[in-house]
């Protein structure tokens, strides 16, 4: 099955971009997803098993290295919305 997770980030800090900026990288360097920026949130879509361990060590990674921040995340079975980023 595959998954399509659209992903905000706020980091609680002053200088908020760069960490933003790590985390979208981060996920970009993954050759089994599919990622779509735009200003407000990331789109990744891949299998729902990878997807899923994958957020889970980049926000792990994200929270480690920032401190406090919120990930909003929303979850679509991308299976039944034919939703292709390419």
């Amino acid at each position: 099955m595959r998954l399509a997770a659209e992903l905000s980030l706020y980091p609680l800090q002053n200088v908020y971009i760069p960490p933003i900026s790590d985390f979208i990288d981060r996920l970009n360097a993954y050759q089994q997803l599919q990622v779509q920026t735009s200003a407000t949130s990331t789109i990744v879509v891949g299998e729902y098993a990878q997807v899923m361990a994958i957020l889970a060590t980049e926000m792990q990674r994200t929270h480690d290295e920032v401190g406090q921040a919120v990930f909003v995340c929303k979850f679509l079975n991308a299976d039944q919305a034919n939703i292709d980023l390419s």
